[in-house]
């Protein structure tokens, strides 16, 4: 073992949480946190068995396996909402359903526990969108563009012209009699245009 030995583990270690920090934000990672914790104790609780003392208290229902079903679904709903992005609008609306029907079903929601954490998370799965990829690139004329994306500016006007910043460049009327005298047709009327 050598000196270097805490700093190339400090470096990996900072490795490892920026690399999980960059794959919880491309996803609703938190969203699939609460509904995976809400899905344990509503599978839990109906099989528990409680020592208090002498005495045991058993908390079994006669669904015990509606409970189970229940649980085990909500965890597979966090474990999709986490590597299947596209699906979490599904997978909120069913943790949600899931997290009303253990109301019911699996002593109060895993005695509220379960049900606030499931409903928590199937709606901060429905809420989550997707960032923008961020391509490192600033348009410099990304001021002087239309909303689709095409140029304001034309860049079709004659060289000797001088044209006005992000106004198009209009064709110069140059009638046969010379009268505009190399005058825009706007220039003309106030800024309308005529003829």
């Amino acid at each position: 073992m050598s000196a270097e030995t805490p700093v190339q583990s400090a470096g990996t270690f900072t490795r490892l949480r920026l690399r999980f920090r960059d794959w919880r934000g491309t996803r609703p990672f938190w969203a699939g946190l609460f509904t995976l914790l809400g899905g344990i104790p509503i599978a839990y609780f109906p099989y528990a068995t409680l020592k208090l003392g002498h005495m045991s208290l058993a908390m079994a229902t006669t669904a015990g396996s509606g409970s189970l079903i229940i649980g085990v679904l909500l965890f597979t709903l966090g474990l999709t909402m986490w590597f299947q992005q596209a699906t979490r609008i599904f997978a909120g609306v069913a943790s949600i359903l899931l997290a009303l029907v253990s109301l019911v079903v699996s002593n109060i929601g895993g005695f509220i526990i379960g049900f606030l954490l499931a409903m928590i998370g199937g709606a901060l799965s429905l809420s989550w969108a997707p960032g923008e990829a961020d391509t490192g690139e600033s348009d410099p004329r990304g001021a002087l563009r239309g909303p689709g994306g095409e140029d304001a500016v034309q860049d079709d006007a004659p060289e000797d012209t001088v044209a006005e910043p992000g106004r198009p460049h209009p064709p110069y009327e140059t009638g046969g009699d010379g009268e505009t005298g190399g005058v825009r047709a706007e220039d003309l009327d106030r800024g309308h245009r005529v003829g």
